[in-house]
């Protein structure tokens, strides 16, 4: 059975387009949408591919999220050496080569976390993987901007752009709602 391009461009659609790097998703953000639990996407999204480390600031921000919700690693990253580095110097548990967006490897995590998948976000920088598979398990999505390597002055996100590009031909809308959130949350203050 063939489905509708509005049921497609559902799938792809994060629920939340931070419009920034993960760095920025705050635990004021998750506790607006009663996240308990994240799952992260490893390249890109938490680290430049070209890095096998996480960076101070990676570091602090796992701190200070790590005592609202639980966080797990779930890379696509077949290299248990690289993903297994970047887990043990942010003191994560991680699953590589999970298939994205096989839902799979996502369950996992959410089980391990003894959280409904209602309550996990998966965050990745990739909607044809982190989001199009969280979507499908029925977890809250957020779409991030890739972490990047400042030593590399022009990078070029080739499959990235194509996917965004493909992903509005379908009817996503990638505007930054955290941008709406942040304003909100102004307004209330």
């Amino acid at each position: 059975m063939k489905l509708p391009t509005m049921s497609k461009a559902i799938l792809l659609q994060p629920d939340l387009v931070l419009g920034d790097t993960i760095i920025n998703l705050t635990a004021e953000i998750l506790q607006q949408y009663q996240i308990k639990g994240l799952v992260l996407d490893v390249d890109e999204t938490l680290v430049p591919f070209n890095k096998t480390e996480a960076s101070e600031e990676l570091k602090q921000w796992v701190a200070q999220i790590r005592t609202i919700a639980d966080i797990w690693l779930v890379s696509n990253n077949l290299s248990q050496t690289r993903i297994g580095n970047i887990a043990k110097s942010l003191d994560l548990p991680y699953i590589a080569g999970a298939q994205k967006p096989s839902r799979r490897r996502l369950k996992q995590a959410a089980t391990a976390m003894n959280l409904s998948v209602e309550k996990v976000a998966m965050v990745g920088d990739r909607l044809f993987t982190d989001v199009l598979a969280g979507n499908r398990l029925g977890m809250f999505t957020i779409l991030v901007e890739p972490m990047v390597d400042s030593a590399i002055a022009t990078p070029s996100y080739t499959i990235r752009n194509f996917e965004v590009w493909l992903s509005q031909k379908l009817g996503v809308s990638l505007a930054g709602t955290h941008n709406n959130f942040t304003k909100k949350q102004q307004n209330q203050d």
